[in-house]
C-alpha cells in the first residue's frame, strides 16, 4: 500500500479543517497516512498572552525552559488533541503523538552559534539525529492515523524543540514514504506575478529565491521538498488543504531542470 506523509503548519490550523480531513479520509482509502504539524504562530500568541516575548535569532526561536513549557502546552497539548478530535469528526481513528513518544524523533542539543560576534545558546532546540519509526509503523498497520508534532527527545530523555518541516522530512524517509504533501495557505508556489505554478524544478526554485518570489516559509518548504526528492521520496507536492486528495491545484516539485 502507498504511504504518504502530510505536513501542515500553524497557519493552516487557524482555518476550518473539515476539507483537510475529508481529503485525508479519501487518501486513506488507498494509502497509509501520517500527519505532521507544527504550531509556531499559536505558540507565540500564547507566550504573548502570558506576558513573555520570545527571542528570535536569524528566524530561529530561542527556547528557554518557559518557552519549552509553552510549546508543550500549545503544540503537544491543545493543537495535537484538537486535531485528533477533528479527525474523529470525519470518522478517522487518530492517535496524537510527539516526536518524543517511543523515540520517534531523536535529537541532539543544538550547539551555540556565533551571531554578529556574540555567542547564542538556543536553549532547548534540537538538531535531528535519527528517527525510530517502530511506533508509527505499528499504528499504520493497525489502521490508525498518527498525528505527530514537536518536541523531539535526546539520548538522556531531554525534550527539545525541533522544526516540524524537518520532522516531516525525516519521518517520511524513516517510514519509506512514497509521497510528501506540504499543505500551505497559499495553495502552492506562486511566481513573481502571484500566479500558481503547477510544476517547479530545482533550477526554477533557485531562480525564484534569487529573484525574491520564493522567500520565508515557502523557501523552507521548497528546500525540504527537494531534499526529500534527492533522498529517495518519489513525489513531493506543495498544495492547499482542499487539494490533498485530488491534487487539482498545487505545485509538484521536480528534481530535474525541466518542469
Amino acid at each position: 500500500m502507498k504511504r504518504i506523509v502530510v505536513k501542515i503548519g500553524g497557519a493552516i490550523l487557524e482555518q476550518p479543517l473539515a476539507s483537510l480531513f475529508e481529503g485525508l479520509a479519501e487518501l486513506r482509502q488507498s494509502a497509509e497516512v501520517i500527519l505532521v504539524h507544527g504550531g509556531g504562530p499559536q505558540t507565540t500568541a500564547m507566550a504573548t498572552r502570558l506576558g513573555h516575548q520570545p527571542t528570535i535569532v536569524e528566524g530561529r526561536r530561542v527556547t528557554t525552559d518557559f518557552d519549552l513549557d509553552i510549546l508543550n502546552w500549545v503544540i503537544r497539548g491543545q493543537l495535537n488533541v484538537n486535531l485528533t478530535a477533528e479527525a474523529a469528526k470525519c470518522g478517522i481513528e487518530a492517535v496524537g503523538l510527539s516526536g518524543a513518544d517511543a523515540g520517534i524523533v531523536q535529537v541532539t542539543k543544538r550547539p551555540p552559534w556565533t551571531v554578529q560576534g556574540k555567542e547564542v545558546d538556543f536553549g532547548h532546540v534540537g538538531d535531528f539525529a535519527k528517527a525510530n519509526p517502530t511506533a508509527l509503523l505499528a499504528l499504520l498497520s493497525a489502521g490508525f492515523l498518527p498525528i505527530v508534532c514537536p518536541p523531539g527527545i535526546d539520548a538522556n530523555g531531554g525534550l527539545f524543540n525541533i522544526n516540524a518541516d524537518t520532522m516531516a522530512l525525516e519521518i517520511a524517509l524513516a517510514v519509506q514514504a512514497d509521497e510528501l504533501l506540504m499543505v500551505t495557505e497559499s495553495g502552492g508556489v506562486l511566481n513573481a506575478e502571484k500566479q500558481p505554478i503547477r510544476r517547479l524544478s530545482a533550477h526554477e526554485a533557485q531562480q525564484g529565491v534569487a529573484e525574491g518570489w520564493i522567500v520565508g516559509g515557502m523557501k523552507v518548504k521548497t528546500d525540504i521538498g527537494f531534499q526529500c526528492l534527492g533522498r529517495g521520496i518519489q513525489s513531493v507536492w506543495i498544495l492547499g488543504p482542499e487539494s490533498v486528495s485530488s491534487k487539482t491545484r498545487g505545485t509538484q516539485l521536480r528534481p530535474n531542470t525541466h518542469a
